[in-house]
């Protein structure tokens, strides 16, 4: 009876997604919000139906295919999931303060465990990357818009019912949440029979078309649209960075999509991909981190690409050893779809295997720390100033160096067989995806909140927020390192009381990241409904050192325009925060 609920289940979601396609086939002509010379329909060519100004209200919102308002959507969207995923962590880590289950069951434990996984890597970490792409690409190119603005929308749009499908366990009552982590290892993801499971598969689904759509527009954006003054060595290092991130999701998403696929045909149809009698369960290792570990390298090289651009700018001089970062970039990406193995040394594969995986591994720790020398020398004998966008890129630095040095360990097939499965991994990744991937987030929002908002955040609380989220995440991330070293093993709700102490410290400082992102929240509320405006077109004073870029020009013509057409001029009491 459970299964043909949920193949009745299934045939319903399909049923609607393919509903919802015709209905927004009947919409409005979409064009007649395109930018003229956008590349969405041709060159410049005119629409039918034209309006002269977007529509007002949520009417704009549903409707548009400006790039920048866009990007403003994928952070709205990405702060959200942020935040959820946020507060299942502080959940999870209050549970964890003692040995035994005091606050949740065990059950519940698990279903946060898995949403807080998922909703960081699929509805924060690439949406959030995407908001910046969106808004910020065409501006450093000097391209319109994107090259296919109504694809762009269409790609955000896909993750709103992406979300609520993954969410809708905790929402749907009699319907327990999916308990598989965010790995969703077989045989356990095909025996549940939760149908909540289905139905984050269908979402996961979801926003992997999204990512591979948004894929097709940046590399689509990139090579066609860039202005005539743009040539392949100058373009900027946020947009290479990003064009390498577009190929890697091209190549690894729809291994993702074919994964999930045959994962429901298993468990609703019978099928046998992952089963002992078929495919066998390593097979889904195989497949997801196929996936898995490009994607690591999809959520860090556009943060990459962000410090590489902000960094620079306020250490008065041009970043050091440009060329070697393009080339590390591109190497990261080619290297990365090679060491998929190395979450698999503990399989029982054949040595000879793993050795070559963990070489690979060994390898791509090289073009990496090649841009921290880079980054290290840009800063040597520079004229630093520690706004906060720079304070949080320097941050970006420091938790990049140790997780990447911690993911050298686990390179090494000895050290990994005994760190395997313990929070030294949990710490090694969180120092990349909290510590690297969100404090880079964080220095491009700073920087160029004067352009989102055109008013200046409060410096004091920044500064705040970049000091609580620094201590928070090195003591919550060391914490769990010494936990792995203890032999804690991860995904654990209680624990022996020999390792109390350390996932105190752990809970202690998870709440200390809580509070600055608090303070981070209404940072940028009250700025952005009182702050003062920013002072000037410059308001960095990047032209005293020359290193002002294309989207900050676009800024000054659009505070130009706006003196033009009756707008307030600005007062000049915006502090650059210096």
């Amino acid at each position: 009876m459970a299964d043909t609920g949920q193949i009745a289940l299934t045939v319903v979601m399909g049923v609607l997604l393919l509903a919802v396609a015709a209905f927004l086939t009947r919409l409005e002509d979409w064009r007649s919000y395109a930018p003229l010379g956008s590349g969405g329909y041709g060159y410049g060519e005119h629409s039918e139906h034209v309006h002269e100004e977007k529509p007002s209200g949520i009417v704009r919102w549903l409707t548009t295919v400006d790039h920048k308002d866009i990007g403003m959507l994928y952070g709205a969207y990405a702060l959200f999931a942020f935040a959820w995923g946020g507060i299942a962590v502080l959940l999870m880590r209050a549970e964890l303060f003692a040995p035994q289950t005091d606050i949740i069951d065990p059950t519940f434990y698990n279903a946060l465990l898995t949403t807080h996984g998922i909703t960081m890597l699929f509805l924060f970490g690439t949406p959030i990357i995407a908001a910046f792409g969106n808004y910020f690409i065409p501006l450093l190119i000097g391209a319109d818009d994107m090259a296919f603005p109504r694809i762009n929308a269409i790609a955000f749009w896909l993750l709103p019912p992406g979300a609520l499908l993954i969410w809708a366990g905790f929402f749907i009552p009699g319907v327990a949440p999916s308990q598989t982590s965010w790995t969703m290892y077989t045989p356990l993801s095909v025996e549940q029979t939760s149908s909540a499971i289905d139905l984050m598969l269908l979402g996961l689904h979801l926003t992997g078309v999204s990512a591979t759509m948004g894929a097709i527009n940046f590399i689509a954006t990139i090579f066609t649209e860039r202005g005539d003054d743009v040539g392949w060595p100058d373009l900027d290092i946020f947009s290479w960075t990003l064009l390498t991130q577009s190929g890697l999701i091209l190549f690894s998403f729809p291994l993702l999509g074919s994964a999930l696929v045959m994962l429901l045909l298993d468990r609703n149809f019978a099928t046998t991909f992952f089963a002992t009698e078929g495919g066998g369960p390593i097979l889904w290792q195989h497949l997801f981190w196929f996936f898995g570990h490009p994607e690591v390298y999809i959520l860090v090289l556009p943060p990459m690409g962000l410090v590489s651009l902000i960094l620079p700018r306020f250490s008065g001089r041009k970043l050091f050893g440009f060329k070697f970062v393009v080339y590390s970039t591109l190497a990261i990406g080619v290297l990365s779809f090679g060491v998929w193995a190395h979450h698999m040394f503990a399989t029982g594969i054949d040595p000879r295997i793993r050795a070559s995986f963990m070489a690979v591994s060994l390898a791509i720790a090289i073009p990496s720390a090649v841009k921290v020398f880079n980054w290290i020398t840009t800063m040597w004998n520079g004229r630093l100033r520690l706004t906060a966008p720079m304070l949080f890129s320097i941050g970006f630095v420091q938790n990049f160096i140790i997780g990447g040095v911690t993911g050298v360990f686990l390179a090494a097939i000895p050290i990994d067989l005994v760190l395997h499965d313990t929070y030294y991994v949990v710490g090694h990744f969180h120092f990349i995806v909290m510590g690297a991937i969100a404090v880079a987030g964080f220095s491009a929002f700073y920087y160029w909140f004067p352009i989102f908002t055109g008013k200046m955040y409060q410096k004091r609380l920044a500064h705040w927020h970049f000091w609580l989220t620094m201590i928070g995440s090195n003591v919550t991330f060391f914490a769990m390192l010494f936990l792995g070293y203890g032999g804690m093993p991860r995904r654990y709700a209680t624990y022996l009381p020999q390792f109390a102490t350390w996932h105190q410290v752990a809970t202690v400082g998870a709440f200390l990241m809580g509070i600055g992102q608090l303070i981070f929240v209404w940072n940028v509320a009250q700025s952005w409904l009182e702050g003062p405006l920013v002072e000037g077109p410059d308001p960095w004073k990047l032209e005293e050192d020359g290193l002002r870029t294309k989207e900050w020009e676009w800024f000054e013509r659009k505070q130009e325009t706006a003196i033009t057409d009756g707008g307030e001029e600005t007062d000049g009491h915006g502090p650059a925060d210096d």
